[in-house]
């Protein structure tokens, strides 16, 4: 969002052994620690931060079970890929170790060009990968949740390190052990994911059906699926690396079948799928006349309601009241309670 304070200091992990030297430094000081990804889900406020901000940049892909569909693609765009294990049949489940510190687009291209699916519809979606599991990332129907199975982390409570398995991470609508109970406590150092060959079941998230509809499409090849998430994304999403942004800024709106009925009564278009009952908090968002408007140099974009775009905002509290005039106007109109999605960095 371009917006925050400067942090005291900055220290960049590169190896495994630089990890517990950083807390140790951060420890001595008398400092607090804050992990830093690529930052595309965070905001800074104007007084800087007084601590430690810890990024990783360990980085690697690597292919930990072999089938005839991963010997397809070229890996030479990513910082590493090596094939390892044994022949297997077409259809087995493949693991994939992914470094912390790559980046997670890179982790979804590596996967769809060897036909692989569980992730293609996470294409585009900034941010590395050592992130992906802590607010359970998720888009057009899939979430991290559905493929990972295991994490390796660096505990700061016993100062050891060790491997938390997805039944341990408690995961749900963008929560996970990771920024709830243990916020903090553990560095992601690694992530493995379980994928398969194959394709996403249909019917798929509503948006990809329009846009098959719209541009008769017919590739459902994990590839393809990307391709069409990508093109979703590029018309309805700013860059954050070129327009001051933080994507998705508030969660959508989830509901148990009973307040789905009432709303669906009410004329709401709610979104039934394997992972629940959801409004678009978008939708909410444009139907309370915000769309394309311009609060407090924030503007809320005019393609997608859901996202608010930093135009001329100079502090946070401008950020500040531009959210509570949205989130106070759609309790107002429809009674929910809109909740941000992007964590800041505050003491």
């Amino acid at each position: 969002m371009r917006l925050g304070g400067p942090a005291k200091y900055v220290i960049e992990i590169e190896k495994t052994d630089d990890i517990p030297e950083a807390y140790n430094f951060a420890h001595k000081n008398n400092l607090p620690v804050f992990i830093l990804g690529y930052g595309a889900n965070t905001i800074g406020h104007d007084e800087g931060f007084n601590g430690v901000i810890i990024k990783n940049r360990m980085c690697g892909i690597e292919l930990l079970s072999e089938g005839v569909a991963a010997l397809e693609g070229d890996p030479k765009m990513f910082c590493e890929a090596k094939i390892l294990g044994r022949e297997k049949s077409r259809q087995d489940p493949l693991h994939i170790k992914i470094m912390g510190g790559e980046y997670w687009d890179n982790v979804v291209a590596f996967a769809c060009e060897r036909g692989l699916t569980g992730i293609e519809a996470l294409s585009k979606i900034p941010g590395l990968a050592g992130a992906a599991p802590v607010q359970n990332i998720g888009a057009y129907g899939q979430e991290i949740a559905d493929t990972l199975v295991e994490i390796e982390v660096y505990d700061t409570a016993t100062n050891t390190f060790k491997t938390l398995q997805k039944s341990d991470l408690h995961f749900s609508y963008r929560k996970s052990l990771l920024n709830t109970t243990e916020k903090g406590r553990y560095f992601v150092i690694s992530i493995t994911l379980e994928l398969r060959p194959g394709t996403m079941p249909r019917p798929f998230y509503n948006s990809i059906e329009k846009y098959i509809a719209e541009n008769h499409c017919t590739d459902f090849t994990p590839q393809g699926i990307r391709e069409i998430v990508s093109k979703i994304r590029a018309d309805k999403l700013p860059d954050p690396l070129t327009t001051p942004s933080a994507g998705s800024f508030f969660k959508n709106i989830y509901l148990n079948d009973e307040e789905a009925r009432i709303a669906e009564q009410k004329g709401y278009p709610v979104y039934r799928g394997h992972d629940g009952n959801k409004i678009n908090s978008g939708w909410l968002i444009e139907q309370a006349g915000f769309k394309g408007a311009l609060l407090h140099g924030i503007r809320v974009n005019d393609k997608a309601a859901l996202v608010l775009i930093n135009e001329s905002a100079k502090s946070y509290q401008d950020l500040a009241s531009a959210r509570s005039e949205i989130v106070n106007k759609v309790y107002d109109k429809f009674g929910y309670r809109l909740e941000q999605e992007p964590e800041e960095i505050n003491l």
